[in-house]
């Protein structure tokens, strides 16, 4: 693989001994998209310095020496549109795709990551076992547990391996329904040796992740990424990032965010703070002073998305002498009605004042993210959004807006899960495109029809498969999926069953059997507190 000659490792690969377990770990999309998640690179290196077993990596633009016959084959799966890749890389490597057609000389297919983590069942069919979480901890009981049933059989080494903490297997659960387009009428394992739930794994430990690779190939170039924060304390109501990934952590700053900063600028000038948070560390003016010392002029900071009220003068003169010209925080709506809905817990006050210390700290741009069709929504907030735009403007003239805008899509585990997406968006974005062009706003919608897709795949169960199939099949395309759905009518709940309708809480969810960081109880009460201020 020529990409690995531009790589710089921050480990020390071990050398597999003679007898290590030959495994494959796949991104489903590009090298150079594959290698700038961090989730990718800490699996990859973690299992690459173990010597009990032999890891190959694999992208669709390239691959390391494959071996012949794999035992594991991995996925990383972090955006829901990359299962057609997964599907692809399984044919190229001659495997079944489907699990039940698997035999015993082909390897276990396992899969890990966002979107697996949130609700696997539209994916189900395809894999062999889901690793369920964080990898510090889910990872080494995997291959441990692995090895002490290679010489099983397949459904011995299936049914052994779902004992463990956070590793679940598909085939081992029975769905049935009410009717084959009607809703889930029971989930239970298919032997009492199996758990009727599985629990998602959390690590609770302060010291997070941060690159294990460098390399100018990837598309952000020569970036080395530390994650300053996991989860985030805010819990908008429709937010997969903040409830999925509970309890809020930062990273020790001792322990873990200075000596990894140390470690990456060693062999790059380029860093990039992670999280879905940052700015809420509880140390982060320490961070900004130390990143700010004269001997560190040389570095370019890049930072994700911050909260709107940490936004001040400081912050903006820091980044903006490191080279970033831009910053981008979500505040979802101009409507603060809205906002309060959601949970998210910010004025329109701070956020115009947000704006005034970008500019006033020598920042160029501001990007906003916002989303249209959230439950509760009017079209007068849609409205209210506008004009907080205008108002920015005026406040802050000297800086480049940007807007953009996604449809509420309902995800597993979030109190907003029982909603489905307001066909009504559709309009929203419309509207806003027609309204923000001439203010001199760059608008960035997504697609809605994307997201009608993703939300079928955030909230399917297992009769997706066969859809997922046939999509593939018809070109991957917003058509082949209307296609294939013409095609399966009388075999899977419509579209709008389960893209649009609003679901109720006695309803079994697809996921039910999969348990997420708060119980189902607490998801409810916070649904119901936000409907109170409908």
């Amino acid at each position: 693989m020529h990409q690995a000659q531009a790589e710089r490792l921050l480990f020390t690969p071990a050398s597999p001994q003679a007898d290590a377990v030959p495994l494959i770990f796949a991104f489903p999309n590009i090298y150079s998209v594959g290698i700038t998640s961090l989730g990718y690179q800490v699996i990859w290196s973690t299992l690459a310095q173990r010597s009990d077993v032999q890891v190959s990596r694999l992208f669709t633009d390239a691959q390391e020496t494959l071996p012949r016959s794999p035992e594991l084959v991995g996925f990383s799966f972090s955006w829901e549109l990359d299962y057609s890749n997964i599907l692809t890389l399984l044919e190229q490597l001659q495997i079944p795709l489907l699990a039940k057609e698997r035999g015993a000389e082909d390897p276990l297919i396992f899969g890990g990551g966002p979107v697996l983590t949130a609700n696997p069942e539209p994916f189900a069919d395809f894999f062999d076992l889901i690793l369920l979480g964080d990898g510090e901890n889910l990872l080494p009981e995997f291959i441990d547990g692995y090895q002490g049933v290679r010489s099983c059989s397949r459904d011995e080494k299936l049914e052994k391996l779902a004992q463990i903490p956070g590793i679940y297997v598909p085939s081992l659960y029975e769905i049935g329904y009410e009717a084959a387009e009607g809703k889930i009428s029971h989930i239970q394992p298919s032997t009492i040796a199996i758990p009727a739930q599985v629990s998602k794994q959390t690590y609770r430990g302060n010291v997070l992740s941060s690159s294990t690779v460098v390399t100018e190939k990837a598309a952000w170039e020569n970036i080395f990424m530390v994650e300053v924060v996991r989860s985030c304390p805010e819990m908008c109501r429709f937010c997969l990032a903040s409830y999925l990934t509970l309890p809020f952590r930062p990273a020790d700053t001792e322990k873990s965010l200075l000596p990894a900063i140390e470690r990456g600028l060693q062999v790059s000038d380029r860093l990039g703070l992670l999280g879905a948070s940052v700015t809420q560390h509880p140390e982060f003016n320490e961070l900004l002073d130390y990143l700010g010392k004269p001997e560190f002029d040389h570095v370019r900071l890049s930072i994700a998305s911050v909260r709107t009220n940490t936004v001040d003068e400081k912050l903006a003169q820091t980044l903006a002498k490191r080279g970033t010209k831009s910053l981008t925080i979500a505040i979802e709506s101009g409507s603060e009605k809205l906002r309060q809905i959601i949970n998210k817990k910010l004025t329109n006050e701070e956020i115009l004042t947000a704006a005034q210390q970008a500019q006033a700290g020598g920042l160029q741009g501001l990007k906003f993210y916002g989303m249209v069709g959230v439950p509760g929504e009017t079209r007068s907030d849609v409205e209210t959004t506008v004009d907080l735009l205008k108002q920015v403007k005026k406040v802050a003239p000297g800086l480049r807006l940007t807007f953009g805008c996604s449809t509420f899509v309902p995800k597993a585990h979030t109190p907003f899960q029982w909603y489905g997406v307001n066909p009504e968006a559709k309009q929203r974005l419309q509207f806003l495109q027609k309204k923000l062009r001439p203010l001199g706003v760059d608008f960035r919608p997504e697609s809605y029809n994307w997201s009608v897709m993703q939300a079928l795949i955030s909230r399917g169960d297992r009769r997706l498969a066969p859809l997922l199939l046939l999509t593939r099949h018809y070109g991957d395309t917003l058509g082949s999926f209307k296609r294939a759905f013409k095609e399966l009518k009388g075999q899977l709940p419509s579209l709008t069953d389960t893209v649009h309708a609003d679901w109720s809480i006695a309803d079994k969810l697809p996921w039910q059997h999969l348990l997420g960081p708060l119980p189902q109880t607490t998801l409810v009460k916070h649904l119901q507190s936000a409907q109170e201020s409908f």
